[in-house]
Parts: structure tokens; C-alpha cells; sequence
């Protein structure tokens, strides 16, 4: 192991007990080969977390108050939204994904590389929810985005590279001929509506229409994690990220 992951975990586990990141230094020696097929080309799987991709935001009470908060606020955040990608605002570029960038693919990023954008003051209602009942849910390994499928515009099967984090959507304008795919299960979004799911799964995502698909995109903790679980994956993605 890289020492300062080991310096990591032996100081958490002094201040929570010998055994409280245990599911993660399982995770690190597990192997690919005894998970489900749609789920084997994910990188890192903690155990004991979701038993399918979907999942039931009303299963997770935890969240509810992060929920209701983006969908009681969801006028809001797509007015302002559609208004910048109307004016072709420079904020909203091609989504920057981990296996490959595509031009009808856009995004714009509240939340990157650690840290808020510059982009805050242009999306005032999603920003507020950021600095206050996101604040203890976003993954600061990850992002906040709008992702922006443009017409015609498709997403190839493929599974993200962990399942300590989980895909929270919230749905801000929504054509017809849209959809989702998580696992053998196809979805599709509810304007004003939340979706939640662990995209370790094997996913796709689809816009057959001729207008623009658009979601609110968040990397959250997956609920069943402890404390002291975050801050091992925390520092354990950042020094394996500064290694390669």
C-alpha cells in the first residue's frame, strides 16, 4: 500500500476503533470476478452497499431533507438553466466524462476537482442548496453539474468506477423519447422529480428527441457509509489519484 494511505488509515482507525474501515480494506483486495456481470467493470466495490442499481430515494429518510429541497426549488433551478444554455453561455462546455468527452453531451459544473466553480452566482437556486442541506452529502472526490444531452444525443452502456458514491437526479426538462437504463431496468425522468441510483451498475442514457434533455447531477456518500468509512475513500482516491 502507497504509506501515506497507511498513515491514513492507522489514524482513523486510533480515533474510531480497530475495525471501523473494514469494508474498505476488504474492498481494496476484492475481486472483480465475484461480482454480478453488469457491475464487474466497476473498480472499487465496498461491500454491503446497494443490492441493485435503482434506487428508492423513500428508502434512504436520511436524504429526504436534500430531496425535498431540490424539488420544492426545481422551477427555480430550470429557468435558470434553460436561460444560459439559450444565450450559449461560455459556463456550459462538453461534459468532461472519465472514459471520453462528446460534443452533444454538455454540462455545466457547480462543484469540481474539489472545490465549488466560478459558475455559483449564474444558478443562485441550485448553489444555495449546495452550501446548505448538500453540504454533508456531496463527495468531494466528485462533482455537481447540469448535464445537458443534447437532441439525438446517447450515452454508451458503462459502469463508473465505484459504489461508494451514488447518482442523484434531479429532472429539470424532460422530452418525450428519453430514458434511462440502469442494470435491466429502464427508467425515465419526472420534470421536478428526483432519481437515485448506484452507477457502479452497468448504465445507458438516451435522447431520441429534438429538444434537450437536462438533469441536475450529483455524486453523493452512499447513505450506509459511517464517517470514519468517507474519510478512509477520501483519502484513499486522493493519494491513488496523486500516485498515477
Amino acid at each position: 500500500m502507497i504509506p501515506e494511505i497507511d498513515t491514513a488509515f492507522s489514524k482513523i482507525k486510533k480515533q474510531y476503533g480497530s475495525d471501523a474501515i473494514q469494508r474498505i480494506e476488504l474492498m481494496m483486495n476484492s475481486n472483480p470476478a465475484d461480482r454480478t456481470p453488469l457491475q464487474k467493470d466497476a473498480k472499487w466495490i465496498v461491500p454491503g452497499l446497494s443490492k441493485g442499481g435503482w434506487l428508492e430515494v423513500d428508502s434512504y429518510p436520511q436524504l429526504k431533507m436534500l430531496i425535498t429541497s431540490l424539488e420544492q426549488n426545481a422551477t427555480a433551478i430550470k429557468k435558470e438553466i434553460v436561460e444560459l444554455i439559450e444565450i450559449k453561455d461560455q459556463a456550459v462546455n462538453p461534459y468532461q466524462h472519465y472514459l471520453k468527452t462528446q460534443n452533444n453531451w454538455k454540462a455545466l459544473y457547480l462543484f469540481k476537482d474539489g472545490q465549488k466553480t466560478a459558475y455559483q452566482s449564474k444558478v443562485p437556486s441550485a448553489s444555495k442548496i449546495l452550501d446548505s442541506e448538500l453540504r454533508d452529502w456531496l463527495c468531494p472526490l466528485l462533482e455537481m453539474h447540469f448535464s445537458i444531452l443534447e437532441p439525438g444525443a446517447k450515452i454508451a452502456p458503462h459502469c463508473d468506477l465505484w459504489n461508494f458514491t451514488i447518482n442523484l437526479h434531479l429532472a429539470i426538462e424532460i422530452p418525450n423519447d428519453c430514458g434511462i437504463r440502469v442494470e435491466n431496468e429502464t427508467r425515465n425522468w419526472e420534470e421536478g422529480k428526483c432519481l437515485l441510483f448506484d452507477y457502479s451498475y452497468q448504465h445507458e442514457a438516451w435522447n431520441n428527441s429534438e429538444k434537450n434533455r437536462i438533469c441536475l447531477l450529483i455524486d453523493i456518500w452512499h447513505p450506509d457509509l459511517s464517517i470514519p468509512e468517507r474519510l478512509a475513500l477520501t483519502s484513499f482516491i486522493t493519494e491513488i489519484r496523486k500516485y498515477f
